[in-house]
């Protein structure tokens, strides 16, 4: 695609891109895979610019909750930009702060919002992660943390031992359950028990060799693991085994939140009330912003415990304000719910008419297709569902192997999905998981669109995998697949 735009547009476009392949990082990830140069944007719809239009399911991963310049949150950030506020106030209180806290207090699950307190940490998720970390540890007196397996949390594991503070978290891994690879290899809410007592044991056994930990941080659904929810009751298990030991419970919604799942915060689903909550993304309305929110009675920081330049960002809050305002106002996230369902069971066939789709799954617009190597020796019947999280199964799915994944056929599928201007990511743990996550705002003709553009990808994809055989010649990393 990068390589044909005609006239004075594709000069400009294909300059662009080679400036930005000489002069950026080697650790740029999506210019790799969407080699387009945005110029203009509304909704749904990118144009880049050689000219051409694409339906973005990437949104920002997830920051663009009402997608692309959406007229309540250009209004707000008009408002602040004319009324001649400062634009960066530290922690100092203002008007546009004290309009976000009290909108985002209307929206937290009940039980939390009486009692809560914010934190403004930084511009990204990864620094209000820190702070998660930071606040739980001084609050208990303890060190560890619990974590999941296929867990994202942000990329700063370093920063404290670069700013000469203590880096001593020991994290232990517990596996978080899911049906298509279960790590126990049943899948359904037998797995999920079966990894809720797996968590119970290591706690309470004393020979396990994990202290009474600091916390547990978990994500509802995991995104970049591969767009992995988490079955309610085991989530309703976590917190009552967490709260029974007193250990906090820090829900990661940087990408679930603010009603991307079909409920304004993912735990919502489960009807839980975590101890600490980190939000960012979809919370500035697609500008830098990120919080915890957590009980009043772990509020054991001392002034300037925990403290950023960059945490009163005045444009971010108004727009972030308008967002959640928007998404609670017009009952986005049911709406969410519904069309999310509905894509959800029509992307279902796709599994049923082609071998290399091993499973669909998602909860309200976050969906995931995971694509695999159905000629692997050793895979087994594909028995059993291939939604598993359209409803939740009343029985335990029966055992079966799953078969390998393939992050070349997926990546071929992000290729054929940009060729008819549709822009989606990857994730899972081999990179074989495509994600959509269009924002909220989406209509039926767009989603439709864009089920019309995934479905061709993947079966131009299919077609060619069946004809061609699986490739014999290259297993390229993101970085070699890249111009």
């Amino acid at each position: 695609m990068a390589g044909g735009a005609p006239g004075e547009a594709g000069a400009v476009h294909e300059g662009i891109l080679r400036r930005q392949s000489a002069r950026e990082s080697s650790a740029r990830t999506y210019a790799r895979a969407l080699p387009i140069v945005p110029v203009r944007a509304r909704g749904l719809t990118i144009e880049g610019a050689d000219g051409r239009r694409y339906l973005d399911c990437l949104s920002g991963a997830g920051t663009l909750a009402l997608g692309h310049n959406h007229p309540v949150v250009l209004e707000a950030i008009r408002r602040v930009l004319d009324s001649g506020a400062p634009l960066s106030v530290l922690d100092l209180a203002t008007p546009v702060k004290d309009a976000f806290i009290t909108e985002l207090f209307r929206t937290l699950p009940p039980g939390l919002a009486g009692r809560a307190r914010v934190q403004f940490c930084g511009p990204a998720g990864t620094d209000a992660v820190e702070a998660a970390l930071k606040l739980v540890r001084a609050a208990t007196g303890r060190t560890g943390i619990l974590a999941f397996t296929g867990a994202y949390h942000g990329m700063t594991a370093g920063a404290l031992a670069a700013s000469g503070g203590a880096s001593d978290v020991q994290v232990t891994r517990l596996p978080y359950p899911q049906d298509y690879r279960c790590p126990f290899g049943v899948g359904g809410p037998r797995g999920a028990e079966l990894a809720a007592r797996w968590t119970e044991s290591l706690l309470d056994d004393p020979k396990s060799g994990v202290p009474l930990p600091a916390g547990m941080i978990l994500e509802p659904v995991q995104g970049e693991g591969g767009v992995i929810p988490s079955p309610d009751d085991w989530l309703r298990r976590m917190r009552h085994l967490t709260a029974v030991r007193s250990v906090p419970l820090i829900a990661d919604e940087i990408q679930t939140g603010v009603g991307r799942t079909g409920a304004f915060w993912a735990v919502d689903h489960s009807g839980i009330t975590p101890d600490v909550m980190v939000l960012s993304k979809a919370i500035g309305g697609s500008l830098p912003l990120a919080v915890i929110v957590y009980r009043g009675d772990l509020d054991v920081w001392q002034p300037g415990a925990h403290a950023g330049t960059f945490r009163g960002n005045q444009l971010a809050m108004a727009a972030g304000t308008a967002t959640l305002a928007h998404v609670r106002e017009n009952g986005l996230a049911d709406r969410a719910a519904a069309l999310g369902h509905r894509m959800l069971f029509q992307l279902a066939a796709l599994a049923d008419r082609f071998p290399c789709v091993g499973e669909v799954r998602g909860r309200g617009l976050m969906i995931g297709l995971e694509l695999v190597d159905p000629e692997a020796d050793g895979a087994a019947s594909r028995t059993g569902s291939t939604a598993a999280h359209l409803t939740a199964p009343a029985e335990p799915q029966p055992t079966r192997t799953p078969h390998p994944a393939s992050p070349d056929l997926a990546a071929a599928v992000q290729r054929e999905c940009l060729e008819r201007g549709l822009i989606v990511e990857l994730g899972g743990r081999h990179a074989s998981v495509v994600r959509l996550l269009p924002p909220l705002t989406i209509s039926d003709e767009q989603a439709t669109a864009v089920l019309d553009r995934l479905t061709d990808a993947v079966e131009a994809v299919a077609r060619r995998h069946e004809a061609e055989g699986p490739p014999q010649q290259r297993r390229q990393g993101p970085a070699e697949r890249a111009g």
